[in-house]
């Protein structure tokens, strides 16, 4: 007998969360639907554009126009307008490439409009026809912003200066989601993660992208109140991100770098936290019972997402454990 269709809502940072989510394409059932909860306090202003990084790279990605091998930005990128700028003395550490631009001054030409960001985004993935519906996770401004020591203290910086200026090579010391306590969900985002089935963290960022969006309390009120089941995969393999910069940041917070920390560190459901189970890499196996204590469900299977087949097989095993 055939199952129904699943309504499917995963919380996805950038690149992590979009390479995950092709391979939950290629895994789901035909009339299964996804909506995906976009972090946007990676969202940064420069040279007056709105730039919303998480977003595009899950639009580009789903939509075949990634650079395969950054894994962000546009594939068959020029930089010509980036070398200009640095022409007129302009710093130029942040990446715009010239067909990039093009979506930046969209969205920003909107926003001047009136159109709100969720509108924004609907827009910009009719071109991409990405397969999922994407959502922003609020309207309004959020930005992850990095305590780091300075001259005088603690200078606080924008994550994206964090990461791509200073390569996420200086001490974290300190972390704020700014305007996340003022800011409300996006439109869809409550009623899409109620009515959902299952409910995905994907192995982005727990800490500036998972984290991010439920920063914004009536996501992570929903998250915690949802009658689907929160199924999560580690981020972490042995003791080290498997991309990106969370160890760093974990490390920085006091937070063991860890499959089973960041699981306790997300919490069990519960006990007030966000998970119901928790995949982790084969070779973190000895990790299962300690998650399993903490009220979690546990399983380890191979994390890796390699190529297609190998994400596509994860996510087969994360619709499976659920």
């Amino acid at each position: 007998m055939r199952t129904p269709p699943m309504k499917i809502v995963v919380l996805s940072g950038g690149v992590g969360g979009a390479r995950f989510l092709s391979g939950l394409l290629a895994a789901k059932a035909p009339d299964d639907e996804i909506t995906v909860i976009g972090n946007t306090a990676d969202d940064i202003w420069l040279f007056g554009m709105r730039v919303c990084p998480d977003l595009d790279t899950v639009m580009y990605t789903l939509g075949n126009g990634i650079d395969p091998e950054r894994r962000w930005g546009r594939t068959d990128e020029t930089w010509n307008a980036k070398e200009e700028l640095g022409a007129y003395g302009e710093e130029t550490w942040f990446g715009l490439g010239d067909r990039d631009l093009a979506t930046h001054l969209i969205r920003t030409k909107l926003l001047h409009e009136g159109v709100g960001l969720a509108e924004i985004t609907a827009r910009l993935c009719e071109r991409w026809q990405p397969g999922v519906r994407l959502l922003p996770m609020t309207e309004q401004e959020v930005e992850t912003h990095i305590g780091v020591d300075g001259a005088d203290g603690i200078d606080t910086i924008h994550f994206q200066e964090y990461w791509i200026r200073l390569g996420a090579k200086v001490p974290v010391r300190e972390l704020e989601f700014r305007g996340a306590e003022a800011a409300k969900a996006g439109p869809g985002v409550i009623d899409a993660i109620h009515g959902a089935d299952l409910v995905i963290l994907p192995p982005s960022n727990p800490i500036v992208s998972i984290g991010a969006i439920l920063s914004v309390d009536e996501v992570a009120e929903a998250v915690r109140t949802t009658k689907a089941p929160v199924v999560g995969v580690s981020p972490i393999i042995g003791t080290a991100a498997v991309r990106g910069m969370a160890d760093q940041l974990l490390e920085g917070l006091g937070i063991e770098i860890s499959a089973g920390a960041v699981a306790r560190h997300l919490g069990a459901r519960s006990t007030g936290g966000v998970l119901d189970a928790w995949l982790v890499d084969t070779s973190d196996e000895a990790a299962v019972v300690s998650i399993e204590e903490a009220g979690i469900r546990a399983k380890a299977v191979p994390l890796y997402m390699n190529d297609d087949a190998t994400t596509a097989q994860l996510a087969r095993d994360t619709l499976a454990f659920a």
